[in-house]
């Protein structure tokens, strides 16, 4: 991490306080106690590179207008040998700071000092963090809700990463319940119909073609072996045929989209080793279920749910929310995570208040679940929503998706907006190279700036460090606000972790690269004057590494030709 990006707002902060200090010890302020007061970034540029209400929040305690206040804050303030030029008072007591050019290059030569670390911090102490993401039926094929999961969850993952957190990603295989019974009906209804005629698909059940082919796979391989063995015998060996195939199927499909995870958690190994069942017996110890209508209820409703919950129906079987509770009670306590997030579809919103609800009964601080909600997409192609995939006619699924677009553009358009917004996928638009394509624009910054450089060596340029001197050389208005921007990027990887937002990073590398196109356009990299071109070539160099350190975090690549 850059320590003058982590140092600069403590450092202001002291600088302000000691200015209030000689204030009062030469009786321009009345003795009174320092009161809290804000330092910031201000959104527009004519108010400095920081701002602070230190003036309006001493008015009470110091019993002066907050002009006044600034005006002495302003005589007894000492700038001299520290990062910042100048200070302005604007409006009724806004104090203004203004970066002096030494800031600029100290920001410069920290790019190169960390290297491929750039825009990393130690913000999350190491702290344990769990993300779940996907985690998709394995009884089909993930469909594009599970495409925009899949590019929030991992980028997510490393984003907090990037911000010292120790992150784990998982994928939670619901390998039992309800749907598999579904799966196994419609498995056994599509071997049968293959050997007899009276036999119909149940309109609840799958009806898919990969179902169907999963039939006519265990045909070859069985025949009919299992035509008149019973039923239960049948269902468990089409499943146990069926099911890794599509759980590896799983695997493969998000490997292809660049997502790896740690730990393919399976829900059935929470029912064989007794911890569904430690669920019930909990929440019974602690007094927070009762019996109706030969059910069994948790009062959800005490500990903040909007209404009370079943755990077991009268059948005797336990509802899906049993296994779910068990298990975050196993990423937050058998497993000792510090922080479990899930990233869940829109139609979760009723989910995380029940499942907090129970984490609270059973005795677990339920601020250590958090959970991102992930709004739907709706694909478009030339300004119609459409649901066919053009290749197959069938519904776009996450594979046709990234064969019909490059896997960058798909990656990176997921995290273009925050994950609770509607998001309308162009898939022309991410297939198009232009300017108007986002990580098109992006990538091309970074190779244009390789171009640059590959130019400068075949002109007979030997790239060097320059001196301190000569990247001060570096003080026009395009350079200033590039490096400024480039100052910022451990502050936003931060920011983007503390809001489980990955399209703050997007729109991060986005504005990079707009400002450096601004730059480009502006100021000539290769002229006479030495000094100045080594100075352009060093800046152009750490755009080049830090855009290559974002999209590279965002598993997206980096061309160096395009």
């Amino acid at each position: 991490m850059s320590k003058i990006v982590k140092e600069t707002e403590k450092i202001l902060r002291n600088i302000i306080t000691s200015a209030i200090e000689q204030a009062i010890k030469n009786g321009d302020l009345p003795n009174e106690e320092i009161p809290d007061f804000i330092v910031e970034i201000p959104a527009n540029k004519a108010n400095g590179d920081y701002s602070s209400n230190v003036a309006m929040a001493g008015a009470r305690v110091f019993k002066k207008a907050p002009r006044l206040i600034a005006e002495s804050i302003v005589k007894n303030i000492d700038l001299s040998n520290t990062l910042f030029d100048r200070v302005e008072i604007a409006g009724a007591g806004f104090l203004n700071f203004f970066l002096s050019q030494k800031f600029y290059s100290e920001i410069l030569r920290d790019v190169f000092a960390c290297g491929e670390d750039y825009g990393k911090s130690d913000y999350g102490s190491g702290k344990k963090i769990l993300v779940e993401f996907v985690s998709a039926n394995p009884t089909g094929p993930m469909h594009i809700g599970n495409a925009r999961g899949g590019a929030i969850g991992d980028c997510l993952a490393s984003v907090l990463d990037w911000a010292g957190y120790d992150v784990s990603r998982e994928f939670y295989v619901n390998d039992a319940g309800n749907q598999i019974e579904k799966f196994a009906t419609s498995l056994e209804v599509r071997y049968l119909q293959h050997f007899k005629d009276d036999i119909e698909m149940p309109e609840d059940a799958y009806q898919g073609a990969d179902i169907t082919e999963h039939a006519e796979n265990f045909i070859k391989e069985f025949d009919d072996k299992y035509v008149d063995v019973s039923s239960e015998e049948r269902r468990n060996a089409l499943v146990a045929y069926a099911l890794p195939k599509n759980i590896a199927g799983l695997e493969h499909d998000l490997g292809r989209y660049r997502i790896t995870y740690d730990k393919w958690f399976r829900e059935s190994t929470l029912h064989n080793d007794g911890s569904v069942d430690k669920v019930i017996e909990t929440l019974k110890e602690k007094g927070v279920t009762y019996e109706e209508d030969g059910a069994l209820w948790f009062k959800a409703s005490e500990f903040g749910n909007d209404k009370d919950i079943v755990l077991i129906r009268a059948n005797g079987l336990p509802t899906y929310i049993v296994p779910d509770i068990a298990y975050h009670y196993n990423k937050l306590v058998t497993r000792g995570y510090d922080k479990a997030i899930d990233v869940l579809g829109a139609d979760h919103h009723g989910y995380v208040p029940r499942m907090k609800a129970a984490l609270t009964a059973m005795g677990i601080d339920a601020s250590r679940l958090d959970a991102v909600i992930m709004q739907m997409v709706r694909l478009v192609r030339g300004g119609e929503t459409i649901k066919l995939s053009k290749r197959s006619g069938k519904a776009i699924t996450l594979n046709t998706l990234i064969d019909e677009i490059p896997l960058d553009a798909a990656r990176f358009f997921f995290n273009l907006r925050e994950p609770n917004s509607h998001f309308d996928f162009d898939l022309e638009l991410a297939a198009k190279q232009s300017s108007d394509n986002p990580v098109y624009y992006v990538q091309y910054a970074h190779a244009r700036i390789c171009s640059i450089l590959k130019k400068a060596a075949e002109q007979g340029v030997e790239m060097r460090t320059p001196t301190d001197e000569e990247i001060l050389l570096l003080n026009s208005q395009e350079e200033k606000d590039l490096i400024r921007h480039l100052s910022s990027l451990t502050g936003e990887i931060v920011n983007a972790a503390k809001s489980y937002d990955p399209a703050k990073i997007t729109h991060y590398v986005i504005e990079l690269a707009t400002l450096f196109h601004k730059f480009y356009n502006a100021q000539r990299v290769m002229i006479d004057d030495e000094g100045l071109m080594q100075a352009r070539l060093y800046l152009c160099t750490a755009v080049k590494d830090t855009i290559k350190n974002i999209l590279t975090m965002l598993k997206i690549t980096t061309p160096e030709v395009m």
